[in-house]
């Protein structure tokens, strides 16, 4: 199975690439290296989901808000390899923003890698850090990037 018809088996569709906020491009290719900027969660009208985790936002809400972003992501990375199977997840940084107490940042990123690897499978595996942030662009609630693979 594809990754494109394992999206649509578990019900999901990849978002519009968000038109990036300042001065930067979505991707850069170097050689088979795709870098992929960072992503917020944004709503299917385009509004930034905000909050603090920890405070008013819940690590089960922050896991979606994440997976929101894996599929913002992965987006990207078809725009950039043109399709799905030729991508290859290298490594993920997850930043969440977070009561300065909290220390479930992995639980909340591990919504952007549970969908990484459901929809590549071995491909989608990664490295990875998740860190916590005193504040984010706009007050959301993560943002993630992702360095992957692309492959012939």
């Amino acid at each position: 199975m594809t990754p494109e018809a394992k999206l649509v088996s578990l019900g999901l569709t990849l978002p519009e690439i968000p038109t990036p906020m300042a001065n930067y491009v979505p991707f850069k290719i170097c050689g088979d290296v795709l870098y992929l900027s960072g992503q917020g969660p944004r709503r299917d009208d385009g509004s930034m989901l905000t909050g603090k985790v920890g405070r008013n936002v819940t690590v089960a809400e922050a896991y979606e808000h994440a997976k929101l972003v894996g599929l913002g992501l992965l987006a990207a990375a078809k725009a950039a390899a043109g399709e799905l199977s030729r991508i290859e997840v290298l490594k993920v940084l997850g930043m969440v923003n977070a009561v300065p107490e909290f220390t479930d940042q992995p639980k909340v990123i591990n919504g952007c890698s549970d969908l990484f690897v459901a929809v590549l499978g071995e491909r989608g595996r990664h490295a990875r850090s998740a860190v916590g942030m005193g504040s984010l662009p706009q007050q959301i609630t993560v943002e993630i990037e992702a360095v992957m693979r692309i492959h012939d």
